[in-house]
Parts: C-alpha cells; sequence; structure tokens
C-alpha cells in the first residue's frame, strides 16, 4: 500500500529523488518534469507540495485520475461564495467536480467588471494566464482579464491584475486561504506540465437560468447575463465547454 502510495505521489510531483528511489518506474525527462523542476525553485511551491500534496494526490486517485494525463477547469458562481475545480483525464470524457473551496472573502456586487479600482470581479470566460509563486497573497494564478471583448467595450482603463490567491481579503481578486491556493495552485501546475496549455476560467454571478433571470429583469447587466448563457448551459447540459468561438460571441 505504501509502495503504491509512493508511485502515485512521483507521478503527481516528478523530479523528487526520494520518492523516485522506491518506484520501479522512474519518471519520464520531458517537458513535464522541467516544468516541474522550474517551479520546485520556489520555497512556497516546495512547502505546498510537502503539505497540500499529499491530499492532492488522494483526490485525484479517488476519481481515477491520471496526474499525467489531468485537464482541469475553474468555475466560479458568485451567490454560491465556492471555486469549483472540474477535473478529467485528456481524451477521457466530461469533467467532473473534484472539489469546491469557499471563498475566504468577496468584493463588489453581481455584474461584470468594466474599470480599475471598482471592486468588481469579472464575469465571462477566462484563461489561467500567470504563475506567480511569490504573491504577496502566498501563491496565486492570473486570469487573462480584460480580454479582447471587453477591451473593446472602450473603457479607457478596465482593469487586471485578477487573480486567483491566498488570504483572506480581496479587492476584486478570488481568495480562497493559504490552504485552498496551495491545492489549486498544484492541481493548475500538474495540469500544465501534463500538456493543458489552457486552463479555462468560467465565472458567473448565479446560475443563469430562466428562472434566475427573471429575478432581475430591472437590471442593467441582464443582456450581458443573456449573453453569458449558452456557455452556461452547455457546460451545465455536456460538462466540456463550449467551442471557444460560441464564448467569444458573449
Amino acid at each position: 500500500m505504501l509502495r503504491r502510495l509512493s508511485c502515485y505521489l512521483l507521478l503527481l510531483f516528478p523530479g523528487c529523488p526520494l520518492l523516485a528511489q522506491s518506484c520501479t518506474k522512474p519518471a519520464p525527462v520531458d517537458s513535464s518534469a522541467a516544468f516541474w523542476r522550474q517551479q520546485l525553485t520556489y520555497p512556497r511551491v516546495r512547502a505546498a507540495r510537502a503539505t497540500a500534496g499529499p491530499v492532492v494526490a488522494a483526490r485525484l486517485r479517488a476519481r481515477s485520475l491520471d496526474p499525467d494525463r489531468l485537464e482541469i477547469l475553474f468555475r466560479l458562481l458568485k451567490t454560491h461564495r465556492e471555486l469549483e475545480v472540474w477535473a478529467r483525464n485528456r481524451n477521457g470524457g466530461p469533467y467532473e467536480l473534484l472539489h469546491a473551496y469557499p471563498l475566504a472573502a468577496t468584493s463588489g456586487t453581481l455584474g461584470p467588471k468594466r474599470r480599475a479600482g471598482d471592486g468588481q470581479v469579472p464575469e465571462g470566460f477566462y484563461e489561467i494566464d500567470r504563475f506567480n509563486p511569490k504573491s504577496n497573497f502566498h501563491l496565486s494564478l492570473g486570469l487573462n482579464y480584460p480580454t479582447a471583448a471587453e477591451r473593446a467595450l472602450g473603457e479607457p482603463d478596465p482593469g487586471g491584475d485578477i487573480f486567483i490567491h491566498g488570504g483572506e481579503v480581496t479587492i476584486g481578486c478570488l481568495p480562497i486561504t493559504d490552504a485552498g491556493i496551495e491545492e489549486v495552485y498544484l492541481l493548475a501546475v500538474l495540469a500544465r506540465a501534463a500538456g493543458q496549455t489552457a486552463i479555462p476560467v468560467h465565472i458567473f454571478p448565479f446560475p443563469i437560468t430562466d428562472a434566475e433571470l427573471a429575478k432581475r429583469p430591472n437590471s442593467p447587466h441582464l443582456a450581458y447575463w443573456r449573453g453569458l448563457r449558452p456557455g452556461y448551459a452547455y457546460f451545465e447540459q455536456h460538462h466540456e465547454p463550449a467551442a471557444p468561438a460560441a464564448l467569444a460571441a458573449q
């Protein structure tokens, strides 16, 4: 049992010589291992591997998720106040909910972000574009806000630097505590090392259904929310993100 666990942890964290000694199959030396080695040059990532790595490995193992084929997707419904992590094996079918991390703080109101300093959390379809192992908030993952579609709205300064991060304070970001970000950061690094170059992040104000929209008939954001609905509904039905062309039409 211990031997099997050690081998699984080696798959999760390639390049660890102590674990490699206990496995019959060594970790391959490829871009995956190189990405891990680069991340492990940072003390906080090494500490996260030590504390959160076994939890992450157990969650993946319980769902028969292969670290070498892992793909993930993040989703947030503001009214639920949780960051959902969905996961699957590459070419292995639809995403399934792996775990949900409660937000430690929130800011702004329901509705998209449009200006720097408005305190709003964006709403729409994004991707992780930065790994920050030296964040002011322990560890953080950056979103590619604003997208081209949001820049096209013409606001002179739509803001930026929106992160999923540790800690318990925020002005427009998604804090999930230091313990939470350690797990989420490791999952994101693992997925990137396994070859997932685009990690989606879907952010919605609430479940975008007819019933929920009908509760807010006078909102100035109603048209925008209706534009997000096809992407929300597609993922709800298929547990797959809609094609990028469809999301761009938000």
